[in-house]
Formats: C-alpha cells, structure tokens, sequence
C-alpha cells in the first residue's frame, strides 16, 4: 500500500465538564454498566475540572511525529481521531477523505495484544471506513511493546525517579510496574489461539526490559484501574494492595513505572498520582513515579520508525523474542479467533 498519511488513533476524553456523562455513555454503550458507577467514575473526571489530560497529550505528540518527520524528509500529514470522543475517528476518516487522502497507516495510542489494546483498534478502522463513502484505505501499524525507543524512554524516566527519592531511601526502592487491569477472561482470550494471556505477557515482559536496562535485578509487576463489577476476576494484585503488602514488608521507598500507559492518562493522575501517592503517604513510604514516554522525542522517532519499517518492508526492531508481534509489517489484521470480546461486555474497562 502507498502511504499518503499516517492517523493517530486513540481512545479519546471529556474537555470539559458537561462531556464527561456523554463520554462515558459511548464508552460503556452497550455494557449494562450500572448509572452509579458512571457516575462514581465521573467525579475522576470533575476531580480535574472535568477535563481529560489525553486530547492536549495527543496533539502534543503529534506535533513531536511533524517534526521528527520532517526531521527525516518524511513528508506524510498527520491526521487525528479517537474512539469515543471528538474527534472521533469517522469525523477524522470524513476530513482525509475530503482532503484527498487514498491510503493511510494508522498508529494506535496502544503499544498492545488484547481486545482493547488491538483488536478494537481493528474495529474502529472498519467503523470508521462503513461510515465514509470512498473511504481512504487504512492499515493499522503493529504492537510495540518492546520497541528499543519505548524502552528507553521508560528507563529514562525509572532513573529520573529513582533520583528524585531522598538520597538515603534510593538504594533501597522498590520497583513497580503498573498496567491497566482487565478481566482474567480478557486476558485469557488476548492472542491468537495456542497463545493466549498475549496482554499480561507482554506487559510483563516491557517490566523485564525496562527493569534490566536500569540495573534492577527484583521487581513486581501490578495492575490499577478495574472497573468491573466485584464478582468478576480481574488481573491482581492491585497497586494500593500492593502497597500495604509492601509495607508490612518493611519495604519504606518505591517507584511506580505505568508501563502499561504511553501517556499521563487519567487512571495515571487519578490511580497513581492521587490514590496510590497518598496511600504511601500513609504508609510512611517514600513515592516516586516514572514519566510516561508520550510527547517525548524518543516516542516520536519510535512511531517514526514504525512508519519506515512498514514503508521500506524492514523487519521489526524488537528487543523480545517472544511471540506476539501482533499485526504482521505489512498489516495484516489479526487472525480468526485472535483477542475475541469475552462474553461479558460489561467486563471492559470504564475509564481512560
């Protein structure tokens, strides 16, 4: 496929407060999640003016691929558009249409296997495309979980935050690496068939490289965010029970890494920032959190790259083994029977 523009594609949030209800109503649509919990995870929202920090985070890291592609001659405009709030991804579709874009790649604010990570992001092309006459061509550009650039900039920001404890508490931090939680019945559906939990694998194994490239020998990976009901299975355990584990250890500084995030999300204010930070507070432990990579230059120069390794037919640049690329280089779609919705679909996280 000739590629004539590249489309960030995301999840999408409020900008202000009469957006937040709405939102949540198309994230949740079709779910059957209760009105007391849209409105529990409202107040998430109205907590920071009823404004999502992701929109603004988005057109930041855009304005970092512009430059970086024009830094390398790559002369491809960049498009943007989201799943559940302006812009959506059909205005978007509409727009490169309209502007006389035949065929685009298509790079998803998830680095993921999984439902949510990947194969919705599938979804949300088709949608968009059904919706538009004459639709441009789209091909969603693959997982990058373990992509040199994405570790990096991670470690980076491990270092910075290990720097940032009182000096007498760093040699004695503990490392922890959160990710959004799913239900187990996701996590055993992610990947395709014969090599299934793809999502809890590959989060734990983005813990391993970025442990390894900051010296750190021990380490735990944890999860935040749950939003199901709590007779369902979700992946555990939970970053503020993990803390009180922690403590009862004796353990008195950490650092939090959200390798599950590419950006300074909500759950990373909220679940981090907020409700974790001030747990450890409690505990008399000293807190640090990793930087998310996002509008970052080395986030830039990786989708960048991606964009060559799809254009020039390169092999992918990884620095795993493991399998579970995902889309192929070519972007090919996921296989029959690859990260199928598990059969509860009021199971799937709420909040972003």
């Amino acid at each position: 496929m000739a590629v004539e523009a590249l489309l960030l594609l995301s999840f999408g949030g409020p900008e202000r407060p009469e957006d937040v209800m709405p939102f949540l109503e198309n994230v949740t649509r079709g779910r059957g999640v209760p009105p007391e919990r849209l409105a529990e995870v409202a107040q998430h929202y109205l907590h920071f003016g009823g404004v999502s920090p992701i929109n603004a985070l988005n057109l930041d890291i855009i304005k970092a691929i512009e430059a970086e592609f024009a830094s390398r001659g790559i002369d491809l405009p960049v498009y943007f558009g989201n799943r559940n709030w302006h812009p959506m991804v059909e205005e978007t579709v509409e727009r490169m249409r309209a502007d006389g874009i035949g065929s685009a790649l298509v790079f998803p604010t998830s680095a993921w296997g999984g439902y949510s990570g990947c194969r919705q992001y599938h979804e949300d092309i088709v949608r968009a495309r059904a919706a538009v006459a004459d639709a441009p061509e789209l091909v969603k550009l693959r997982q990058y979980y373990d992509h040199p650039l994405l570790i990096e900039a991670f470690a980076d920001g491990i270092r910075a935050a290990v720097e940032s404890l009182p000096a007498d508490r760093r040699a004695g931090a503990r490392l922890v690496f959160t990710a959004h939680s799913i239900p187990v019945s996701a996590d055993d559906a992610s990947g395709p068939p014969g090599e299934r939990a793809l999502y809890s694998r590959q989060v734990a194994e983005s813990a391993r490289l970025c442990a390894a490239a900051t010296g750190f020998d021990d380490y735990d990976v944890v999860w935040q965010s749950r939003s199901g009901p709590p007779q369902v299975p979700w992946l555990e355990p939970d970053i503020v029970d993990h803390l009180d584990a922690l403590g009862e250890r004796g353990v008195d500084a950490v650092v939090i890494c959200p390798v599950g995030f590419v950006s300074d999300h909500l759950e990373v204010i909220w679940d981090l920032d907020n409700e974790a930070k001030e747990r450890a507070a409690e505990l008399g432990m000293a807190f640090a959190r990793a930087a998310t990579p996002g509008p970052g230059p080395r986030f830039a120069r990786m989708v960048a790259d991606l964009v060559q390794e799809y254009r020039e037919g390169a092999a992918p640049e990884r620095l795993s083994a493991m399998p579970g690329l995902g889309c192929t280089v070519n972007g090919v779609p996921c296989v029959v029977g690859c990260c199928e919705l598990p059969a509860r679909p009021a199971q799937r996280p709420v909040a972003r």
